[in-house]
């Protein structure tokens, strides 16, 4: 009985501890939200999934992923973008290196911006 009180308080203990750790020292996250020139075209939200999953091979970048606007009545919040990408590098030099390496420069030029009418980036250091 006692083996299986404790089998049982550890499953609950190790669901408990679901959050992740902070984000290490140094760090960079970087938000790009686009407003697309046509919203509800299936063709550009996939043509846009598909540049960014391809840029994920690029050295210094954690981890890339992307969604659409929450919708909110709270005033603070702006739902009004259609695609948010949040990426993590691993310093600001790591994401300099990102913005120039020539795979990123060629997806934003051939893709993102001939199917965005607006897009508004925030980096954030750790």
């Amino acid at each position: 009985m006692k083996l299986l009180l404790t089998l049982a308080a550890s499953l609950h203990l190790a669901s408990c501890a679901t959050i992740a750790p902070p984000a290490a020292k140094g760090t960079v996250d970087h938000v790009v939200l686009i407003w697309l020139k046509r919203p509800n075209n299936i063709a550009d939200h996939t043509a846009i999934q598909a540049a960014a999953k391809d840029l994920r091979v690029i050295p210094g970048l954690q981890f890339l992923d992307s969604g659409t606007a929450l919708a909110s009545d709270r005033p603070v919040v702006d739902d009004s973008f259609d695609i948010g990408f949040t990426m993590r590098f691993d310093s600001a030099a790591a994401l300099a290196s990102y913005e120039s390496d020539p795979r990123h420069v060629q997806k934003v030029t051939e893709v993102l911006k001939p199917l965005s009418k607006k897009i508004l980036v925030y980096d954030i250091k750790r």
